[in-house]
């Protein structure tokens, strides 16, 4: 028998906004200390430390991309079972959850502490740059439990129908980050150590609120000691649900550290300095897409689970208009305030300035196709199709391989600029029509009929 939740009443759109606009403004305020982390190092350290911090980021996004894998495959199953009535499964999935989270950060803890300097010697990093980035991925070795879990308990918070404080807690673990940035890397002069440091204590701080949460009385999926309930079964699932989401941020470690590579071999540090403003730039728009992406799924794996196909075809439909415009927006903004955005980020370094305005222009003209393809990995994910969201993050890092090798070769660093948003033209046009074609089978294969709501 279904329970009553906020899926059942027939206001789908507003269902939808419930789940979005808490993940989106939960992203948005994540995106923002990493954006304010750059403007930082950019200002107190320079471009060697844009280029540290980038070098090491390849390493930290693997471990923030397994708590997205547990977050994103336990809070689909979680969603999936409540749809379906069966609280006592969704209950044993994100026990099971919470120890696959201790579980992996013991195992990235011994992969980072002895393997961090040759992943930064691999992509050129020497001197000033290597030292710094190996302060930064030090520290969060030791923390690799903490930001698996800061990137995982909050969306399982917003999967137990709790979406504004699963908002509260990112956004109070930004405050933090940037309160202790100020006084780590601008007052004591820690440099990226301190960075690494004010992140790590704010990922600390949502974990241990986000647990305290789950073994309270307001949580619908209360855990208590003698309820703990441990299968590798559903451990078996939860990867295999929420893999794609690794391999989407796997994907960003990969394309950061090739390029990295490439801008050292074709360029020098000021390259990699520029790629890493860049990417910040990238940030907010991103966060965005995955914040309406996080919002869908629980909402769409519960009409999954209900059989209720109708109403995932309205909310798919809705939140990929809203990735695409913004996206298009985004682009516009960048284009016409190049200078002024870029700012942000230099000390007045006219070099540094230059090179990151050519990159920005050649970088993110297809910005918003990135956006469409999270969506889209994110949406397979939530109606139980791990294979072809899967497909997509894996191919989306294959496909880069070819335009990396050849155009550096033919265009120099304009090539390197210029191989993401190419590739992710022709990898679009792949995945839109399967896309298309899934979400109109989801209508005609469940036969729920519903009443479509007004707009709110």
């Amino acid at each position: 028998m279904q329970v009553e939740t906020e899926y059942n009443k027939k206001d789908i759109r507003r269902t939808f906004w419930r789940y979005a606009i808490p993940s989106v403004v939960a992203m948005l305020v994540n995106g923002l200390y990493q954006v304010i982390d750059g403007i930082f190092v950019g200002h107190f350290i320079g471009y060697e430390g844009l280029a540290g911090i980038n070098m090491a980021w390849p390493a930290i996004g693997i471990i923030a991309g397994i708590g997205i894998l547990i977050g994103m495959g336990a809070g689909s199953l979680i969603s999936i079972y409540r749809g379906e009535g069966n609280e006592s499964l969704a209950k044993h999935t994100l026990s099971t959850a919470v120890a696959l989270m201790v579980a992996a950060g013991a195992l990235l803890y011994l992969v980072l502490h002895y393997l961090a300097p040759l992943f930064l010697t691999m992509q050129g990093a020497t001197g000033k740059p290597l030292t710094m980035g190996l302060e930064y991925i030090q520290v969060f070795s030791w923390g690799a439990v903490f930001t698996i879990a800061a990137g995982a308990m909050p969306m399982l918070v917003r999967n137990d129908d709790s979406p504004n404080l699963a908002t509260l807690l990112m956004a109070a673990g930004a405050v933090l980050n940037i309160i202790l940035d100020y006084l780590f890397i601008g007052h004591f002069g820690m440099g990226l150590k301190g960075a690494a440091m004010a992140t790590v204590i704010a990922q600390i701080a949502i974990t241990i609120t986000a647990l305290g949460y789950f073994f309270s009385r307001f949580s619908s999926l209360r855990l208590g000691i003698n309820s703990f309930v441990l299968s590798p079964r559903l451990g078996v699932k939860v990867i295999s649900l929420g893999s794609s989401g690794l391999f989407m941020y796997a994907y960003f470690s990969f394309v950061v550290a090739l390029h990295n590579k490439l801008f050292m071999a074709y360029g020098n540090a000021i390259h990699v300095g520029a790629f890493a403003i860049v990417g910040y730039l990238m940030t907010m728009y991103y966060l965005l897409a995955e914040g309406i992406a996080s919002g869908m799924q629980p909402p769409v794996s519960y009409y999954y689970g209900a059989r209720e196909g109708q109403k995932i075809t309205i909310i798919v439909k809705l939140a990929a208009k809203i990735v695409l415009l913004s996206g298009i927006v985004a682009v516009a903004i960048l284009n016409l305030f190049p200078v002024q955005l870029v700012a942000l980020f230099s000390k007045g370094d006219p070099l540094l300035a230059h090179e990151t305005v050519n990159g920005m222009r050649l970088h993110l003209f297809a910005m918003f196709l990135d956006g469409f393809l999270a969506l889209a990995s994110v949406y397979f994910m939530s109606v139980n199709q791990a294979g072809k969201a899967l497909a997509i993050s894996v191919g989306n890092m294959l496909i880069q391989l070819p335009f990396l090798y050849f155009l550096p070769q033919w265009l120099g660093v304009d090539g390197v600029w210029l191989s993401v948003p190419l590739s992710n033209i022709v990898l679009a046009s792949v995945v839109l029509p399967i896309f298309l074609k899934d979400l109109r089978s989801k209508s005609r294969s469940i036969h729920k009929t519903i009443l479509e709501p007004s707009p709110v």
